[in-house]
C-alpha cells in the first residue's frame, strides 16, 4: 500500500482530537512546572548560573548542522545525518529547547518548521501539502509550550533546554518503503529564568513524547543548506506519546 488507509485517515483524526483533550493536561504540568519553586537555589554571589544548554546545544564545532546559527539564538542545531535514533532525539530536543531573550517564539516555530518534510504515504502532492500543514499546527496547537507560558517565562528572561533519553525506534503503518520510524523517550526539560537582580535558577520536569521522522530518499532537504535528500527529516510531532 503506498498511501494510508481510510480507516488510517480516521484514526489519525481522532487521534488529533485526542490529543486535543490531553493537551489540557500537558499545558497544566508546564504551567504548574512555570510556577513552581525552582528546585535549585539562586546563587548567593549573585553571579549568573550556567545555561543549562545540553553539550548539543549549541552543537560542537565541526558537527554538521542545517544551521551554523541555530545555537546562538538558544535552539537545538538540526543535525545532517541518515541516522533515525540520532535525528529523532534531537528532534525531540528541538521542540523544547529555546531562549526568549535570543529569539521570539514566532522566529523559533519558524525554525521549527524547517525541520519538516512531506510524508511520503500520500501519493498525491496536494494530499501531501495538505498533512504537511496539518502537522505543523499539530506542532503549534498541541507540543509546544504555549504562547501565555511562553510570555510567563520571558517575563523572567527564561529558556528551556530539552535533554533526550535513551530512544526507542518503532514501524509507521502502511510506509512501503521503511524509511519512515516513529522515536520515543522521555525528555528531561530544564527551566531557566533570573530574578530582577539577575540572578538565575533552574528547576526540572520530565515528559515522554514522540516524534515521526523520514530517513531516506524522499525526503525533502532545507533550500539552500548542505542537506540532501536522504537525509532523516520530521514528518510529524505526536501530541501523546507513541509506544513502539
Amino acid at each position: 500500500m503506498t498511501t494510508p488507509s481510510s480507516a488510517a485517515r480516521r484514526a489519525r483524526g481522532w487521534a488529533i482530537a485526542g490529543g486535543a483533550i490531553l493537551l489540557a493536561g500537558i499545558i497544566a504540568i508546564i504551567v504548574v512546572a512555570l510556577s513552581s519553586q525552582p528546585a535549585t537555589e539562586p546563587d548567593p554571589t549573585g553571579t549568573p548560573q550556567p545555561t543549562g544548554y545540553p553539550s548539543s546545544t549549541p552543537p560542537d564545532p565541526g558537527d554538521a548542522v542545517v544551521d551554523p546559527d541555530a545555537g546562538a539564538k538558544g535552539w537545538r542545531g538540526e543535525p545532517i545525518t541518515s541516522d533515525p535514533e540520532l535525528y529523532a532525539a534531537a528532534a525531540l530536543e528541538a521542540a523544547a529547547t529555546f531562549d526568549t531573550t535570543r529569539a521570539s517564539r514566532d522566529e523559533w516555530l519558524a525554525y521549527l518548521d524547517s525541520w519538516f518534510t512531506p510524508d511520503t504515504r500520500y501519493t498525491s502532492q496536494g494530499d501531501r501539502e495538505a498533512e504537511l500543514e496539518a502537522a505543523r499546527l499539530e506542532l503549534r496547537q498541541g507540543v509546544v509550550l504555549p504562547q501565555a507560558e511562553w510570555d510567563s517565562l520571558a517575563a523572567e528572561d527564561g529558556r528551556m533546554v530539552a535533554e533526550a533519553e535513551s530512544i526507542a525506534m518503532g514501524p509507521v503503518t502502511d510506509d512501503a518503503s521503511g524509511d519512515m520510524a516513529i522515536g520515543t523517550t522521555d525528555v528531561v526539560l530544564t527551566f531557566t529564568r533570573a530574578d530582577g537582580s539577575g540572578v538565575e535558577s533552574s528547576y526540572e520536569e520530565s515528559v515522554r513524547v514522540s516524534v515521526q521522522v523520514l530517513c531516506g530518499e524522499g525526503s525533502v532537504p532545507t533550500p539552500d543548506s548542505p542537506q540532501q535528500a536522504g537525509d532523516c527529516k520530521v514528518v510529524r510531532f505526536f501530541t501523546e506519546p507513541v509506544e513502539p
